[in-house]
């Protein structure tokens, strides 16, 4: 048996982690192995152990596992791989071609920025899996050394263009709301968020919350055309909503955050875990075969369901968040001091999100300059001065997106 040990894993953007490859002679096959190994430190000195690896016979019966298995193996891997260590917590985005390659900065580049700028946010990289759609972007993902696992759909290249409304595009909206229901399954609750436009498809944010022998866990699955400037899970999982099932942005808010909205945005919402959502991510998936629906797409479907009562007659008891939180370019947050996500919204192409966002997170560091200045001035930051110098803060414009 032969052992090679290279690399260092650069994960979330720092040095956290050694990454292993092994190569193991089996019988006359040469099997490689790639495994992150943490660091320990015990009395000044770096130990690394190695666990339950074994040699799988050269038997033809190595290979009688369906694909699906297979599949299935591999989700649940990275969804603890990326859980690991962190409560079981986890933010899941979902990414295709068009979103981690371009000649300026990609909007995968603007969404990881936003942990790095955001308050409070950076930590959450460490809990990111990359969900990836095409080999491209999955590429993307292990250049960048974040957890990831590729999303694989028969019969549609996912890294070409589709257009709106084609088949490949209900295609990639049916597969994405059946892996989330996948998801929700195997116990995991999560914050999803996902952008569909003409052209492209992406989805980069889902939240899970789910107990596992009296821990909490949580999955995030966000869309990459979402800027995290503070953390939500403290918001989202306070202890006054642990009774609700699904937590849902706007495009805009109507004023009562019970009341049943037709604005609801699947780019970003939280799911948790239970027979009741799971109910609904099944009903929800097979109306893709209900002939009512088959020239719907996915997130039509799902406001049509809720307008025709199906959450109530499941029991789930559902929310809707706050733009002042929860701001987009559809119904801007007016409140800097409180903003925790900014979602490009009411906005059709890549271009012009990536042109905007920049902007946001411009906007963002004018904001925190201007907090910093006036602490360094001495200005208590709970001051009045202070909340007002806050409230003449204003977004700029979204002119890329008003084109």
């Amino acid at each position: 048996m032969a052992l090679r040990l290279t690399g260092i894993l650069l994960q979330g953007g720092i040095p956290s982690t050694f990454s292993h490859i092994i190569s193991v002679m089996c019988g006359n096959k040469m099997i490689f192995v790639f495994y992150l190994a943490y660091e320990i430190k015990l009395e000044n000195k770096q130990q690394l152990s190695f666990k339950n690896f074994n040699c799988l016979p050269s038997s033809s019966n190595t290979n009688s596992s369906s694909k699906e298995d297979v599949d299935y193996d591999e989700l649940e891997k990275a969804l603890m791989g990326a859980s690991k260590g962190n409560n079981k917590t986890m933010i899941i985005a979902m990414v295709n071609k068009a979103y981690v390659e371009g000649e300026n900065k990609t909007m995968l580049d603007l969404f990881l920025e936003s942990f790095w700028l955001g308050e409070g946010t950076y930590y959450l990289l460490d809990r990111l899996l990359l969900v990836a759609v095409d080999p491209i972007a999955m590429d993307r993902c292990k250049f960048l050394r974040l957890h990831c696992y590729e999303l694989v759909v028969e019969g549609v290249d996912f890294g070409a263009e589709q257009f709106f409304m084609s088949k490949g595009f209900l295609k990639l909206m049916w597969s994405r709301t059946r892996f989330l229901a996948d998801v929700l399954k195997r116990g995991y609750n999560f914050i999803f968020t996902c952008e569909s436009h003409p052209r492209y498809i992406a989805c980069t944010s889902k939240r899970d919350v789910r107990f596992d022998n009296g821990v909490l866990m949580y999955v995030v699955i966000d869309d990459t055309d979402v800027m995290w400037l503070r953390d939500p899970f403290p918001m989202i999982t306070s202890p006054n909503r642990t009774n609700v099932d699904i937590q849902f942005s706007c495009d805009w808010f109507n004023g009562n955050p019970w009341k049943e909205s037709k604005a609801i945005n699947t780019g970003f919402y939280f799911v948790r875990s239970n027979n009741k959502t799971v109910s609904l991510f099944e009903t929800w998936h097979a109306m893709k075969d209900n002939s009512n629906y088959t020239k719907m797409k996915e997130q039509d479907v799902l406001v049509s369901l809720l307008g025709n009562g199906l959450f109530t007659q499941l029991g789930l008891k559902t929310r809707f968040l706050e733009t002042q939180y929860f701001s987009g370019f559809c119904q801007d947050s007016k409140d800097f001091s409180s903003v925790i996500t900014v979602h490009a919204n009411c906005c059709v192409s890549i271009r012009a999100k990536a042109i905007d966002l920049v902007v946001v997170l411009r906007d963002w560091k004018n904001f925190k300059t201007t907090i910093n200045v006036g602490i360094k001035d001495g200005v208590a930051k709970n001051s009045s001065i202070n909340e007002g110098t806050v409230q003449n803060i204003c977004w700029s414009k979204h002119a890329a997106c008003r084109q």
